[in-house]
């Protein structure tokens, strides 16, 4: 019988451990405020990326992200591609001649650092995640795809109103909102443990990043304000275009095949109308004869 008292004992210790932990998740994620909903160049079926901003945001990027962030899944030659930042091939080649990336092995097996190519991707920040950890104690996450893997729930009817019209970049809403979420003081009765940061938009809303941006920290040669929330939606617009280069051909794409399909379906009506003319004016013609009247073999 003791036995099975601390069993029940321990039971019961872990259902209120299990629900104190979902109370808590349930109330950081009440307290933690929707990002607000921005207007991009991009969304919407017709979106198209801003040349301007793109190449605003891939000068802060490189300024700033890239001394944490990796970009592996970016290839040096989609700056220079249609739908991107407008660069050319040549500026494409020499942004990549800027980093080195690792080399075939020569005849001795070893590997050497050798320039960028318009064919290589944009190197890791460090070697290993071993690395990163030593440096900041965890390891940074790649932004390739991060404006497509981070977002948040606008609940509803919200999120039926953003089908309808095609609304997509509640990660880019969120990765603004985070970069401008952070405050020097956190609310009373909050907790910030030693090393972290307060940002109001972040799950839990301690953050082990600093504040990346700053005002004036970054140079724009086009007169664009030199603000922490200027610079945080150029870097967010160029993450969302990291995320999906080809954006601009699938919308156009899908506009062609929809145009395509409409098309389709009026020739198959129409067809359908002329094979069935006969049929229509005389529906007699479809009446089954008798049994009696099919010849016998």
């Amino acid at each position: 019988m003791a036995f099975q008292r601390k069993i029940l004992a321990l039971v019961l210790a872990g259902g209120v451990a299990a629900g104190s932990l979902a109370a808590s998740a349930a109330t950081a994620a009440e307290d933690t405020p929707q990002p607000p909903k921005l207007k991009w160049s991009f969304s919407g079926p017709f979106g198209k990326y801003d040349q301007g901003q793109l190449q605003r945001g891939f000068k802060v990027y490189r300024e700033v992200c890239q001394v944490c962030h990796g970009l592996t899944l970016l290839a040096f030659r989609n700056l220079a591609e249609p739908g991107g930042p407008g660069f050319t091939p040549a500026q494409a080649a020499a942004i990549a001649a800027e980093y080195q990336v690792k080399g075939e092995p020569d005849d001795q097996g070893e590997v050497k650092d050798r320039p960028g190519r318009l064919a290589d991707r944009f190197p890791p920040p460090f070697p290993n995640e071993q690395a990163a950890r030593a440096r900041y104690n965890a390891v940074p996450p790649d932004m390739s795809v991060i404006a497509k893997a981070r977002g948040y729930e606008r609940g509803f009817p919200w999120w039926l109103l953003d089908m309808v019209t095609q609304y997509q970049e509640h990660g880019v809403d969120y990765i603004v909102a985070l970069l401008t979420g952070y405050e020097d003081k956190a609310p009373a009765g909050v907790n910030v443990p030693t090393g972290t940061f307060y940002n109001k938009y972040f799950p839990g809303h301690t953050l082990a990043m600093p504040p990346p941006l700053s005002d004036k920290r970054v140079d724009y040669t086009d007169g664009s304000p030199t603000t922490v929330d200027q610079y945080a939606k150029d870097v967010s617009a160029f993450l969302a275009w990291a995320a999906e280069p080809h954006l601009e051909a699938r919308k156009r794409i899908g506009f062609q095949v929809i145009i395509f399909l409409i098309v389709f379906a009026g020739l198959v009506y129409f067809a359908k109308k002329k094979v069935w003319r006969e049929v229509e004016l005389h529906p007699e013609k479809l009446t089954p004869r008798p049994p009696t009247e099919y010849p016998r073999s």
